[in-house]
């Protein structure tokens, strides 16, 4: 790993077991690099087409469980975002750790970022990262008055949002951010997909960040080519009246859905609970004592 500068390196105390960097450190550390790339695990990730189009000093931000997106070692500069949950991070507590990382070696992996975005979510300790270079990033603050209350960022929105607050020299790319779910993998409720989607487009809008099949693929975009004489405003109110007319004639089919389906969930609800209490469930019951 790059090294830091001494006067900048660490915010938290020796033998803490947490790694924290001032936001100079961070700069320093990631300036090296001509693009930062946010993978998402997701199918919509080209990585022939990244690899193709950018150079070698690209630097490949990956999140948790990468085996969803990598079949082999990723060769090229690389690290690692961990999220937290409340029995710390998520990879750790699941004991998923050295499955994930197998897929980073060398000179070129910078190691393990271990992240929380909310106050519920605790660290885990560097020598819990399988030897991995481990540092920690606590966005809770930043995110607070920003995001919608009710739900949680996803830690790909909240790293890109990160990224952006510290005016890196290089391009900032996200690559495969849809926010749809596939046949393979599933988008948790707990986020804010649509406002997530509103934001960073509104960010490669202004030219803060890129995003690989996200705005440039827009058909709203050609919208606008094809009718130059008609304001942006009215492009939109004409899209949000169409999409209001389908989400209304949706939410009658899901209340139709609902009604058919009310005696398979009340069956599904009772023998729910039956079901053995998870790791996290008993975690949690044994701290509130």
């Amino acid at each position: 790993m790059e090294a830091i500068p001494s006067d900048t390196q660490t915010m938290a105390a020796p033998d803490s077991g947490f790694n924290f960097l001032t936001p100079d450190a961070w700069k320093a550390l990631l300036s090296h690099y001509s693009h930062i790339v946010l993978v998402a695990n997701s199918e919509a990730v080209d990585f022939k087409r990244l690899r193709n189009e950018l150079p070698e000093t690209a630097l490949y931000v990956f999140f948790n469980n990468v085996y969803k997106v990598l079949d082999e070692p990723f060769a090229g500069h690389a690290v690692l975002f961990a999220r937290s949950g409340v029995m710390g991070a998520n990879i750790v507590h699941r004991r998923e750790a050295a499955d994930v990382l197998r897929f980073f070696a060398g000179d070129d992996f910078l190691g393990v970022v271990n992240i929380r975005v909310s106050p519920e979510e605790n660290f885990s300790e560097e020598g819990r990262f399988e030897g991995a270079e481990t540092r920690h990033l606590d966005l809770t603050k930043m995110l607070v008055d920003l995001y919608p209350v009710g739900k949680i960022a996803t830690s790909g929105f909240a790293v890109a949002l990160w990224l952006a607050e510290l005016q890196l020299p290089g391009k900032i790319l996200l690559a495969g951010f849809s926010a749809k779910r596939s046949e393979k993998w599933k988008v948790f409720d707990v986020h804010d997909w649509t406002f997530e989607q509103i934001f960073l487009r509104l960010f490669a809008r202004m030219g803060t960040i890129s995003m690989m099949g996200g705005v440039d693929a827009s058909p709203y975009a050609a919208l606008a080519r094809r009718f130059p004489q008609v304001p942006p405003i009215e492009i939109a109110m004409t899209a949000a009246e169409v999409l209001s007319e389908r989400l209304h004639n949706a939410n009658s089919q899901i209340d139709r859905l609902m009604s058919v389906t009310k005696s398979i969930r009340a069956i599904e609800g009772f023998f729910r609970r039956f079901k053995p209490k998870t790791r996290k469930q008993r975690f949690l019951e044994k701290s509130k004592e």
